[in-house]
């Protein structure tokens, strides 16, 4: 069970203390959920393998399971175990990545039913900001990650307005300052078609 309310830890979105990061996945995998900045909006997450937290985690959103959540990862080698990267998925990747894109591609095995679409489809982050790298990585596999909204889809872009409106359902907090950001771009490559699903932050011009 969560606290009454979650508590608040300051944080460094591009240079995180590995204490920091200790304390966040030491939550992660006690099962829990986290609020942290990322180089979009920030995110909502809990860890891959906690079914109990992803149940939270969507009746915190209000979120319909028909729509699947995404998956944060440290790196495109990551990306590589839970969807089918093609030589030209791969290209496309490794020239926006890190960065504010989520990429459509067909999940694995790894993945589980609930973070699929009907096409046995799965979304895939790889950010610009350390921090949620960092704890990707050391809790040795994706998050689950959603932005952090009200049920009605108004974006909380500061830690305290998160506490206010999500902290009964949250166990950590982590505070990186007020995000005046876009959403990610969302990319499908499926059938080694680039096309571009929702335009936000991420641009495909260089």
């Amino acid at each position: 069970m969560p606290p009454a309310v979650a508590p608040i830890l300051e944080v460094d979105v591009d240079h995180p203390s590995p204490r920091h990061v200790a304390r966040a996945v030491e939550v992660l995998e006690k099962g829990g959920l986290i609020a942290y900045p990322t180089d979009t909006y920030y995110g909502l997450g809990c860890d891959l393998n906690a079914k109990k937290a992803i149940e939270r985690l969507y009746q915190l959103k209000g979120r319909d399971k028909k729509k699947p959540l995404s998956l944060l990862c440290p790196d495109l080698s990551d990306v590589a175990r839970y969807a089918h990267v093609s030589n030209f998925a791969y290209r496309a990747m490794k020239g926006l990545t890190p960065g504010a894109f989520t990429f459509i591609l067909e999940a694995t095995r790894l993945v589980p039913e609930v973070m699929m679409t009907k096409q046995k489809q799965v979304g895939l982050r790889v950010p610009d900001a350390a921090l949620p790298r960092e704890l990707a990585k050391a809790l040795g596999r994706p998050l689950i990650t959603t932005s952090a909204t009200h049920t009605d889809g108004t974006v909380l872009s500061d830690a305290r307005d998160i506490k206010t409106a999500l902290g009964h359902g949250l166990d950590l907090i982590l505070d990186g300052g007020v995000t005046l950001n876009e959403p990610s771009t969302v990319v499908s490559l499926i059938g080694d078609t680039l096309e571009i699903l929702r335009q936000g932050k991420g641009s495909l011009e260089s």
